[in-house]
């Protein structure tokens, strides 16, 4: 059914060779996109989770556009991840497909069905798990206070992009693009948009821009 099975899974650091978790995570992820072929199977779990969260999801998001449009791969591939914003991909991939696990949420009970299930997960479980596991529950409390104030100063504060109107060059990229992607350029609402939201926005343009060369 397939020509070979290549794996990505959790590794620690290689202490003896002197490489980090990350390191280790890399090395075998290009040994994969550089040795997979159209056949292939690929198997691929939290790649980038190693390193800082946009260097990370910068990788995935490069990685799974790379097995999804390099002709000498497009292989079959499971890639999990707890990156979200990587689920959006399949709105401007067509050969990519969601899927989750299954889980009921009860009065703060969460209970893990082991079903998977098409679309995709809306939010973690990580300190769900952690209660699991049996941290004191000080601990899983002052989370829970910690992870609802990290949401509500992301909610209440997003980020704000640099842009100034008066910027020369801008205004000349603006005056060589048409009607239409210039349009949808000031529609869109950047300080919401996820960076991965707006690299698959970006791509849109791009598209639209050379179809109209």
């Amino acid at each position: 059914l397939v020509d070979r099975i290549f794996t990505r899974v959790g590794l620690p650091a290689d202490l003896l060779t002197g490489q980090s978790t990350f390191m280790v995570e890399m090395v075998e992820t290009a040994t994969i996109l550089n040795q997979a072929t159209d056949r292939s199977l690929v198997i691929l779990d939290e790649v980038g989770r190693g390193t800082s969260t946009y260097d990370g999801l910068s990788i995935a998001h490069a990685v799974v556009e790379y097995l999804h449009n390099n002709p000498r791969s497009g292989c079959k591939t499971l890639f999990a991840t707890h990156y979200h914003e990587l689920t959006a991909l399949a709105e401007v991939m067509p050969r990519i497909q969601n899927y989750t696990v299954a889980v009921s949420e009860d009065a703060g009970n969460v209970v893990f069905l082991h079903r998977i299930v098409p679309g995709q997960a809306d939010k973690s479980y990580g300190v769900h798990v952690a209660q699991l596991a049996g941290l004191p529950r000080t601990v899983t409390n002052r989370a829970w206070e910690v992870l609802q104030n990290m949401e509500s100063d992301s909610r209440t504060s997003p980020s704000k992009p640099r842009f100034d109107r008066n910027d020369e060059p801008l205004q000349l990229l603006l005056q060589n693009l048409s009607s239409q992607v210039v349009e949808e350029l000031k529609r869109l609402e950047v300080s919401n948009m996820t960076p991965l939201e707006a690299i698959n926005k970006l791509y849109q343009l791009q598209k639209m821009a050379q179809e109209e060369e």
